[in-house]
């Protein structure tokens, strides 16, 4: 899935859109995404500009709009202005390296359960085969009529 599909299952644009291509998808269970790391994300700016590193919320909220893709592709919708999407917690979270400019981001979400329009998901974030961070994840998808 390239950038103009997942702009379809995404609300965020730049520069809040973190996910650049998805590489595997199981509907209902799994996907994997890929996020390139360059430098001239507007954060690496103040988030260090004598060390640039990715800051950790943001590694987060790109594992988030990861299973937020999945979301929906699982339920076979495409969201439009009547549909919201919030991140409802994170649990578990741990960064085991810092990501870096040149970096490439590889997240593995997968479903944990679904119940009442509230997703849990487990995410990792890898850059080569190095964890860079983990973390429970749990989303509310809203359909307003």
């Amino acid at each position: 899935m390239e950038i103009l599909e997942i702009k379809n299952y995404l609300p965020h644009r730049y520069p809040f859109l973190l996910v650049d291509r998805v590489i595997e998808m199981e509907l209902g269970k799994r996907l994997v995404a890929i996020k390139n790391v360059t430098i001239n994300e507007e954060f690496f700016n103040g988030h260090f500009p004598h060390m640039p590193v990715m800051p950790g919320v943001l590694i987060l909220e790109a594992m988030a709009q990861a299973c937020a893709v999945l979301s929906f592709k699982t339920q076979g919708i495409l969201p439009d202005d009547k549909t919201e999407l919030y991140f409802a917690g994170i649990d578990n979270a741990r960064f085991k390296r810092p990501v870096v400019p040149g970096d490439q981001l590889r997240f593995e979400v997968q479903i944990d359960r679904t119940m009442r329009g509230i997703w849990k998901y487990k995410g990792v974030a890898y850059v080569g085969s190095d964890v860079a961070a983990e973390a429970d994840l749990m989303c509310a998808i809203r359909l307003n009529k």
